[in-house]
């Protein structure tokens, strides 16, 4: 039968570990958000980022849940090679969705050019100047002078040459 003061390390464990974790992941949303407006970085991007970082953060918690309550590590490891095993195999053929969602988080903190700009992509075989119109986890959506609208992934983003052009002004006479 279960007894409350023979796991009551581990229960006492996991309820500190549970509340560091709903602690952290409040600080953290509020560190990325607090960034995200500094830079001017739209909403969909801020929770999207938010959302890889507590999934990785519920990942250590898990981990960590594991070695508190004692389960047996040649066990762990086992599971875990396991897993790993089917789902790199799996990702193996989807590369490029992985290559696109950390091409994503890249861009978010270090992003040179925002919605609105437009930029130049200098490709040999097709170059590309189109004006950004919106940025998401795998792809940027682009829009050229005749019209035409790009999808260009993320990862291509961060292995081409691009330019951003100057905004256009256009001189016109104001009258009141």
């Amino acid at each position: 039968m279960f007894s409350f003061k023979e796991y009551s390390q581990e229960i006492l464990a996991t309820v500190i570990l549970l509340l560091i974790l709903v602690a952290l992941r409040i600080i953290v949303a509020e560190l990325i958000r607090r960034y995200a407006s500094s830079s001017q970085l739209l909403e969909h991007r801020t929770n999207l980022v938010i959302k890889y970082v507590h999934i990785l953060m519920n990942i250590l918690v898990a981990i960590c849940l594991i070695v508190i309550w004692g389960v047996d590590t040649k066990d762990i490891f086992f599971y875990v090679s396991s897993i790993a095993t089917v789902i790199g195999v799996a990702m193996f053929a989807q590369w490029s969705i992985l290559s696109n969602i950390t091409s994503g988080i890249i861009l978010f903190f270090s992003f040179p050019f925002r919605i609105g700009d437009t930029i130049k992509i200098h490709d040999k075989d097709f170059p590309i100047e189109a004006e950004i119109e919106d940025i998401s986890a795998f792809h940027v959506n682009l829009k050229t002078k005749e019209g035409e609208r790009i999808i260009f992934p993320n990862n291509l983003l961060l292995q081409k040459g691009i330019s951003i052009m100057p905004a256009k002004y256009e001189d016109k006479e104001f009258f009141d």
